[in-house]
């Protein structure tokens, strides 16, 4: 997910300060901490996403993704790829 995304979805303290929100992962339901309040130390931050990996993640889920997830559905997205860039004949 986008850190826009992250951003827009935590919830603040009242000085107006985003904090840190424990979310489920939408594709395995694990529990995880999303720091957009210390983006940095996020669990999402360090990855690395062509604007159409960010799409097919985008097109699939609402919310974050835990770090196996992000790293499943990217290998999905490039599987995808692989599949439609080979040209069948027989």
């Amino acid at each position: 997910m986008t850190h826009r995304k992250l951003y827009q979805s935590a919830t603040r303290h009242k000085e107006g300060s985003p904090k840190h929100e424990i979310k489920f992962c939408p594709r395995c339901l694990i529990k995880f901490e999303c720091k957009v309040g210390s983006i940095a130390l996020c669990q999402c931050s360090g990855f690395s996403l062509s604007t159409e990996e960010k799409d097919f993640i985008s097109s699939q889920f609402d919310d974050c993704l835990c770090r196996e997830c992000i790293n499943l559905t990217i290998s999905e997205y490039n599987t995808i790829k692989i599949y439609k860039s080979i040209t069948w004949s027989f």
